[in-house]
């Protein structure tokens, strides 16, 4: 028994020896190999499973995404098609209506307003450069002075009423034939109004030009006496006269101070600063706040004969001008001193005045009268 049992070991230990592997050797392997491979090839098929729903999952949510981007799209593209909503316009200042206004112009004098100085410049210093230029203006227009010819009131308040949208020039190349053979208001009073047209047209606006003449003589022969009245209340109530048409008969024909804003001295006197005001009663009052009233006259002429010279509306001689270190506009116009000189006007440039008949001052200084009427 014991024999038979020592052969069974040893034909075991050879079997397993020609094998190389022993029975429990291969038990472990079978046992633990084989199923760790099954196990993790099984977890990565779970895995590829479970990564798979996910997949499909987001695969399914980016079409909604780009679909809430393309309306988000369509709705900001809708917004900037959409009309803009206009937004109210800011209320405008009450203002009194012109015809209000109309009524009590040019009755009384206007009111003394003073000037907000230009971009930081004190009004001290405001009024000294104002009171400068004139000064400059004053040394070189000496001989300055209305260039209308007349020789009494009521030729000078004709010819400042017909110089509307026209020049001294022309006026005064007309006025001699009208005063020759109408000599006085009444004698104007009575002119049939078509012979006062053809003596006048060549002033422009002859027919209604011609209605304010005959009608301002016709007032003069009735409240007046024949005589052209001294007081400002009582020249703004004849037809076609108005505050500036009234200062300027007040300053020369009867040595009354009086500012005349013209064009010229609406562009000059805003160029300069001294005021931004456009409305010529409000340019007027501003400024006479800068000089005393005894110079208002004088500066009306200065002012008047520079722009007319020198400081022309579209083309100033900037190069040429007595004041251009004083005039904050300086450059607008030419600078270069030599093509300057050739864009003066009149005296300064060898051209005659506006006047037939000027003052004797204005020809010693070198000026020359302007040809008659058809004198080519």
């Amino acid at each position: 028994m014991k024999k038979s049992a020592a052969n069974k070991e040893s034909a075991a230990t050879e079997k397993s020896a020609a094998s190389g592997k022993t029975p429990a050797k291969k038990k472990s392997a079978a046992s633990g190999k084989t199923p760790a491979k099954k196990k993790s090839a099984a977890s990565g098929k779970s895995a590829a499973k479970s990564k798979t729903p996910a997949t499909e999952k987001s695969a399914v949510k980016k079409p909604a995404a780009s679909a809430k981007t393309s309306a988000a799209k369509k709705t900001a593209s809708a917004k900037k098609d959409a009309p803009l909503k206009r937004q109210a316009p800011a209320k405008k200042p009450a203002v009194a209506p012109k015809k209000a206004a109309a009524a009590v112009k040019g009755i009384a004098p206007a009111k003394t307003v003073a000037p907000k100085p230009p971009r930081g410049e004190s009004r001290t210093a405001l009024v000294r450069r104002a009171r400068r230029i004139d000064r400059e203006l004053a040394e070189v227009y000496p001989y300055a002075h209305p260039e209308l010819d007349f020789e009494n009131p009521f030729q000078l308040v004709v010819a400042t009423v017909l110089s509307a949208q026209t020049t001294d020039l022309r006026v005064n190349q007309t006025t001699p034939a009208l005063f020759a053979k109408y000599p006085t208001p009444e004698d104007l009073a009575a002119a049939v109004p078509e012979e006062v047209e053809e003596i006048l047209r060549p002033t422009g606006f002859f027919r209604a030009k011609t209605k304010s003449v005959i009608g301002l003589s016709k007032a003069l022969t009735e409240d007046f006496g024949g005589e052209v009245p001294g007081r400002l209340e009582d020249l703004v109530k004849l037809p076609g006269v108005g505050r500036k048409t009234a200062f300027v008969v007040l300053g020369n024909a009867f040595g009354r101070p009086g500012i005349t804003v013209d064009t010229h001295f609406q562009r000059l006197v805003r160029r300069w600063r001294w005021t931004e005001e456009t409305d010529p009663d409000k340019i007027e009052a501003a400024v006479g706040a800068l000089f005393p009233k005894s110079d208002w006259t004088d500066l009306s002429h200065h002012v008047i004969w520079h722009g007319r010279r020198i400081c022309h509306a579209r083309k100033p001689a900037c190069g040429a001008c007595p004041v251009a270190p004083l005039c904050p506009a300086f450059g607008e116009g030419e600078t270069d001193p030599e093509k300057a000189r050739k864009l003066l006007k009149y005296e300064k440039g060898g051209f005659p005045g506006q006047r037939l008949k000027p003052p004797q001052a204005y020809l010693d200084a070198g000026g020359r009268p302007a040809p008659p009427l058809g004198a080519g």
